[in-house]
C-alpha cells in the first residue's frame, strides 16, 4: 500500500511539473544559497578585521 502511495506521489509530481520548472527552481535555490553563504563570510572577515585591528576596544 506504502508503495502505491509513493508511485502515485511520483507520477502526480512528474506529471504537474515540467522538467524546465523543476531546473529552475533548484537553481533559484542553489543562487540564494551562494548569495546568503556569500554575504556571511563577509560579514565574517569583517568583524574578524576589526576584532584584530582594535576595533572592539573602548
Amino acid at each position: 500500500m506504502k508503495a502505491l502511495i509513493n508511485l502515485l506521489v511520483v507520477l502526480l509530481i512528474t506529471f504537474t511539473l515540467t522538467s524546465c520548472e523543476a531546473i529552475g527552481d533548484i537553481f533559484k535555490t542553489g543562487v540564494w544559497t551562494g548569495v546568503i553563504l556569500v554575504v556571511g563570510v563577509i560579514v565574517l572577515v569583517i568583524w574578524l578585521l576589526s576584532r584584530a585591528f582594535g576595533g572592539g576596544r573602548r
